[in-house]
């Protein structure tokens, strides 16, 4: 099993890892790993594996069957090859940003009105959310977006931990998507915007809300009678 260490620290921009093995030339699973793997609506990082002075391009990460697989952009590692990893920071630290401020938004929407999250997607220049709500006009949203910009000048702390499954599944909140079922592990690993959110999740995010900047509504889409899609971004 790849140690995945984008889980104990999100900051870190490069590590040496180990191949363990490699499919069809360019499917590389590593001992550990910096890449973040596609989902939970977060992208899949990108970056870089240089074994010696060869340089393989990492263009797609996901997880398969448990095991974190990641794509290059062509063949030559081999099992047990050495390799040094440089993430491409910009996109990740934007994404970062996007992730915690998607969950503070979502999280005012949802312990004002009750609505759940149905889907969402964070991307490199914008942010969806569809929530199962009847009534969100552009007025109420936007009076969300000031809430949150408030709340993104302030030095408010974002915290990660694990705690026993039962006892993370007595916290108000912890899963707001709708039909989810938190995975069947003895542990979650709860985010904790201080103050503002406590939710499961396993992507990454900033250490302080005052990183995020501050976001921007761009629209809002009918989908359905009790469905409501929004996009927003980080203002760069």
């Amino acid at each position: 099993m790849t140690r995945a260490l984008y889980l104990e620290d999100s900051y870190l921009k490069e590590c040496d890892a180990t191949v363990v093995s490699v499919k069809n030339g360019k499917y590389v699973v590593l001992d550990q790993t910096i890449f973040y793997p596609k989902g939970g609506g977060q992208p899949w990082d990108t970056g870089k594996m240089i074994r010696n002075s060869e340089v393989f391009n990492v263009v797609y990460v996901g997880k398969f069957s448990g095991e974190i697989s990641h794509e290059v952009d062509h063949a030559g590692l081999k099992p047990g090859d050495k390799v040094h990893c440089i993430l491409d920071w910009e996109r990740r630290y934007r994404l970062m940003r996007s992730h915690t401020a998607a969950h503070v938004f979502a999280s005012l929407i949802c312990n004002e009105t009750g609505a759940l999250v149905t889907g969402n997607e964070l991307g490199l220049d914008k942010i969806r959310f569809d929530f199962s709500l009847e009534g969100l006009n552009r007025e109420l949203i936007l009076k969300y977006v000031e809430k949150a910009n408030e709340l993104f000048k302030k030095d408010i702390p974002v915290r990660t931990y694990w705690l026993p499954r039962e006892e993370a599944l007595k916290i108000p909140g912890v899963i707001k998507m709708a039909k989810a079922l938190p995975p069947n592990i003895p542990k979650l690993r709860i985010v904790e915007i201080v103050g503002v959110d406590k939710q499961a999740d396993g992507g990454t995010h900033v250490k302080n809300l005052r990183e995020v900047g501050q976001i921007e509504f761009l629209k809002a889409v009918n989908k359905g009678k009790k469905n409501k899609r929004v996009y927003f971004r980080i203002v760069p």
